[in-house]
């Protein structure tokens, strides 16, 4: 079997999953971005995990970040690793692709692909012109914790999403038409709904795969993988390659691939949604400061604050205010709600106008800080607290994403979400990143 093809940037994975005998939904949880503001969350997922084996003991939450010791977190995460190889906890399957699907509750389940990709294809940088790149601007403060934790890591788990444009379907729907053989299927817990797996390992099958991605190049350079969900992680396994490299180690050494899902952006499972932001100042009082700032930052671009009194209209102007020229952006607090109009907004994306206010607001107000919220409910219960402005950004037309990318490189960082929290990877699958 030919397992690397280089010109295309895909590698043909040997993947480790869980034996026979331990409760997968216990063993897969949530992408660790996610939920940074519930601690509660992860408290229940460990409360349902118990002491069974899990990826919980392979991942650092960025809720947790915060607290604890980081350097002995990251210890007894690559502990745990080891211990789970030497027990056989992971069993090592045939070289091959995953075929993966999952059913969230929507029309249709969303479908993926997992392979390997190549790490020296990619790179994060805004001025990037490589086959692998960024859709968002990247955060290079957040990889060093991302990098610590696969630094001496025996083994890694993946909660990547890459894009690909495939608007003939050529790639991943034929692949449902074969007789595969089913490697898992399961309700994934706290409501992540339902996912099925197919591993596939066959020669020809590989092949096909193969010429059907390098068909997709768009671009001079050509652009053929777009990271969907966990650019930073995949940004981190890059900069530990790096590392890996310059100490003379072997072209082919495992870590110089990192696992990843593709999903088609065409796929009819797949929905963008927006990321949120929360912008906590300690006390009400802030509250009006924050906003005269806003008012400021924004006085040559017909700013108007409206504020609504009626929730319930407050979500039907929502509606409304999309539908008209400008930018409109919610917001609730703990006293009420209202809307957000720039309407000769000096840059065309409504979250890159309303993050370059944040960043320097953040930069000047030390006893400010900074979240992103995924999905509706979330950011308003959270915004319900003393001292809170959430901010609901509008969703961005799928479609749009990567010629955007083509033009003009990376959006702004957290500018959109593949789906909502519940819809994000969860860890499952494994692969030796260390000989």
């Amino acid at each position: 079997m030919n397992r690397h093809f280089p010109d295309i940037a895909l590698h043909v994975p040997t993947l480790l999953l869980p034996k026979v005998g331990v409760s997968l939904p216990a063993w897969a949880v949530v992408a660790c971005d996610q939920h940074t503001s519930s601690p509660k969350y992860w408290n229940e997922t460990a409360r349902l995990v118990g002491d069974r084996p899990s990826t919980l003991r392979l991942v650092l939450p960025e809720a947790s970040l915060a607290t604890g010791d980081r350097a002995a977190s990251i210890a007894a995460i690559n502990q745990r690793m080891t211990e789970y190889l030497a027990a056989g906890v992971l069993v090592e399957q045939p070289p091959g692709f995953m075929l993966v699907e999952r059913d969230v509750g929507r029309d249709e389940p969303r479908r993926g692909l997992l392979v390997a990709l190549d790490l020296d294809a990619f790179d994060y940088r805004a001025d990037a012109r490589s086959l692998i790149r960024s859709t968002e601007g990247t955060a290079v403060e957040r990889l060093a914790a991302r990098a610590a934790v696969r630094r001496d890591a025996p083994l890694e788990t993946p909660h990547v999403l890459v894009l690909i444009d495939d608007a003939e379907r050529t790639v991943i729907d034929p692949l449902f038409d074969r007789e595969l053989p089913m490697a898992y299927d399961f309700d994934l817990m706290q409501g992540g709904g339902r996912v099925r797996g197919w591993h596939i390992g066959d020669a020809d099958v590989i092949a096909s795969i193969a010429d059907a991605i390098g068909a997709l190049r768009r671009g001079d350079p050509p652009l053929l993988y777009a990271m969907g969900d966990g650019n930073h992680s995949f940004a981190a396994a890059r900069v530990v390659w790096d590392e890996i490299k310059a100490t003379g180690s072997a072209p082919d050494h495992p870590a110089r691939y990192a696992l990843a899902e593709l999903v088609n952006i065409h796929d009819h499972g797949l929905e963008f949604a927006p990321i949120h932001r929360l912008l906590d100042m300690g006390d009400d009082a802030s509250i009006a400061v924050a906003f005269d700032a806003l008012a400021r930052h924004f006085e040559n671009a017909r700013f108007v604050r409206r504020p609504i009194a009626d929730a319930d209209q407050w979500q039907r102007m929502r509606t409304v205010a999309a539908t008209e020229p400008g930018h409109h952006i919610a917001y609730r607090t703990a006293s009420g709600q209202g809307i957000l109009t720039i309407a000769n907004p000096p840059l065309p994306l409504a979250t890159a106008c309303l993050q370059a206010f944040l960043d320097s607001y953040v930069d000047s107000h030390p006893g400010a800080g900074l979240d992103y919220i995924h999905g509706d409910d979330a950011l308003v219960a959270l915004a319900s607290h003393p001292g809170r402005i959430g901010f609901l950004l509008p969703n961005m037309r799928k479609r749009e994403l990567l010629p955007a990318v083509l033009q003009a490189g990376p959006t702004p960082r957290k500018t959109f979400s593949l789906g909502e929290a519940h819809e994000k990877r969860y860890y499952l699958e494994c692969r030796r990143i260390r000989p």
